[in-house]
C-alpha cells in the first residue's frame, strides 16, 4: 500500500464506501489510512460493521 499517496488512498477508500465494495476491502484501506494518520481527511465517517 505505500505506493499510493495519501489523495489516492482516500479516494479509493470513499469510492469504495459509495460502490458497496466489501467490508474485508474498505477495512483493509481504513487501516491503511489509520496507520497513516490521515483519518480527519474523510469527508466521510469509517463504516460500522
Amino acid at each position: 500500500m505505500d505506493i499510493l499517496s495519501n489523495e489516492l488512498l482516500i479516494q479509493a477508500y470513499e469510492r469504495a464506501i459509495k460502490e458497496g465494495l466489501s467490508s474485508d476491502f474498505v477495512d483493509l484501506l481504513f487501516q491503511e489510512i489509520s496507520k497513516r494518520n490521515l483519518k480527519n481527511q474523510l469527508s466521510k465517517p469509517p463504516v460500522q460493521k
